[in-house]
């Protein structure tokens, strides 16, 4: 797994990201929809109260 990308190609790294993020698995693949896999874009996102 890539530290500086938010993946979701498979459930062992949907769950890190959703864990790490405290977010749901929706609510992630929004993020990276609309910001794209940077950790840091997708942090920023979500603590933007979307």
């Amino acid at each position: 797994m890539d530290a500086d990308r938010v993946t979701l190609d498979n459930e062992a790294a949907i769950l890190y990201w959703t864990y790490r993020f405290d977010v749901s698995p929706e609510e992630l693949a929004e993020a990276v929809d609309v910001v794209g896999d940077s950790v840091d874009a997708v942090a920023a996102y979500l603590n933007t109260g979307r």
